[in-house]
């Protein structure tokens, strides 16, 4: 204890520089401007960022500072169009869309973007805890996850999103089974083999996860808003009466910050698992969690605890996506894999060493987490009035603008006018697929899921030369299977005895 206090103090001292809290602030704020935007997320911005940090000649605890603030206010600005157009700034805040949107239509878009600010405080706050004290023990426990316990954790996120899937549980499996057959499009990386390409070459690289976003939510949005108005139906959304959460909701939800952010933050940890997952798997658990104890629990439909969860989870997996890049040198999301190589600019190698050889740079980036963190919170609070305003934006200058920024999103991806045509048409299955009342959720979660399950199910069954037995070996692939099996099994047969206790007796 003493020792981390120690090394916290001199962190303390590098991260409260004027240079390094001035650095912290913006790239704190460029996050979250980032964050908004539908389709850069934080990956393209810690890329942009990282030649200008080098041709800047920022030391390298300063440079490693700025992308880290950036990382984590785009978790952060994530959910501002999450919640007031229902597009989700980044692939992780998707699950922000399920109550954070109905919230707004309910006229608690202030509410909501506060709340969702503080959830995202909290869960930020527990991971960089757990940063600080448990970062070598985790670290070793992350080594432990080959390819089949990650295929293991993936069935289990599976299990899980079938709390998403409503009272049509068929149109919720559609959904994912055609969300796992859009991740198969392209190239296999295996074999080299075309599938499902049509002999069009732009999809040999697959259809990216931006365009599917973009065209599901921000397409598919624009043209029910359209419909709405040529049927000459009101699209306007009732004013926020208030700015801030009141304590009531800050009670109700706090627990639930509270779980989601350690669950985010043990998630964050596991190389490759990211934001996305941890976000899905928090927000599932919470609702199957609160629904087999509260029956006034209304998850999809604009409940708090709803939006809490994604936003602890996600900024808590952010943060502990740090620790296997700082103790093993293993990039724990895409963002600190460029992080990494910016490392590498400096010709400093991430591991072990770097806590004994240069512990300026670890325990400074830790306390400047911290930093960004309070300083994000003092940000986005008062913001919110401001955020709140894009509502009362005129329908005709909010949808081509909203499609404008969209499109050149997707874009700045390869350049191609292929990805475009592709994003209105997946614009206008999205449409339907509302229509039909076809939840999108569990579609955008199989193609996040889908290549990280088929990939590590195949190097799972190359090590045991096609023995499915691999896959029930270890300690932790058995824990998640009875996980796995148990939140598909225990909440119908909780509320099932929960309402045979409630029935009148006869």
């Amino acid at each position: 204890m003493s020792s981390v206090l120690e090394h916290l103090s001199m962190g303390m001292g590098v991260a409260f520089s004027a240079i390094n809290l001035l650095i912290a602030a913006v790239g704190a704020f460029i996050g979250t401007i980032v964050g908004v935007l539908p389709g850069l997320g934080p990956i393209n911005a810690v890329a942009m960022l990282v030649p200008i940090a080098f041709a800047m000649q920022l030391p390298p605890e300063s440079a490693l500072i700025l992308l880290a603030a950036v990382y984590v206010g785009a978790e952060y600005g994530g959910r501002i169009s999450s919640i007031l157009i229902n597009v989700p700034g980044e692939a992780a805040a998707l699950m922000t869309t399920l109550d954070g949107y109905p919230l707004a239509r309910k006229g608690m878009a202030s509410v909501a973007l506060s709340l969702s600010a503080w959830a995202s405080f909290i869960g930020s706050t527990l991971a960089i805890i757990g940063v600080l004290f448990l970062a070598p023990a985790l670290a070793k426990w992350a080594v432990a996850f080959g390819p089949a316990e990650y295929f293991v954790l993936m069935v289990f996120a599976f299990c899980a999103l079938t709390s998403l899937l409503g009272d049509q549980p068929v149109k919720g499996i559609i959904a994912a089974l055609t969300g796992l057959a859009i991740s198969t499009v392209g190239v296999d990386a295996n074999s080299g083999v075309y599938r499902y390409t049509f002999d069009i070459t732009n999809l040999s690289d697959g259809i990216d996860f931006v365009v599917v976003v973009i065209g599901l939510f921000a397409v598919s949005e624009m043209l029910q808003m359209l419909e709405k108005l040529l049927k000459g139906q009101s699209i306007s959304v009732p004013k926020s009466q208030r700015k801030l959460f009141n304590f009531a909701e800050l009670k109700l939800t706090w627990w639930t910050s509270v779980r989601s952010g350690v669950m985010g933050f043990v998630i964050g940890v596991l190389p490759g698992a990211g934001a996305s997952v941890a976000s899905a798997v928090a927000y599932s658990t919470e609702k199957k969690y609160v629904e087999g104890r509260d029956t006034k629990a209304q998850f999809g439909e604009g409940d708090l605890r709803g939006l809490a969860a994604p936003e602890a989870a996600n900024n808590a997996a952010a943060t502990g996506s740090f620790i296997p890049m700082l103790t093993l040198g293993v990039p724990g999301s895409g963002t600190t894999a460029v992080m990494m190589g910016a490392l590498t600019l400096y010709n400093i190698s991430p591991g072990p060493a770097l806590f004994d050889y240069q512990p300026q740079i670890v325990w400074g980036l830790i306390a400047s987490l911290f930093i960004a963190n309070l300083m994000l919170l003092a940000m986005n609070i008062p913001l919110v009035r401001v955020f709140a305003a894009m509502l009362n934006i005129p329908s005709w200058l909010l949808v081509p603008g909203i499609l404008a920024i969209s499109f050149i999103g997707v874009w700045a991806l390869n350049g191609t006018t292929f990805d475009l045509y592709l994003v209105v048409i997946i614009g206008l299955i999205g449409y339907f697929f509302r229509k039909l009342d076809v939840p999108l959720a569990p579609l955008v979660l199989g193609v996040v899921l889908g290549n990280l399950m088929e990939q590590n199910l195949r190097r799972a069954l190359s090590i045991s030369n096609g023995e499915l037995g691999i896959l029930f070996q270890s300690n932790i692939t058995i824990v998640l299977w009875i996980l796995a099996v148990a939140v598909l099994t225990v909440p119908p047969l909780l509320r099932r005895w929960i309402g045979g206790r409630k029935a009148p007796a006869n």
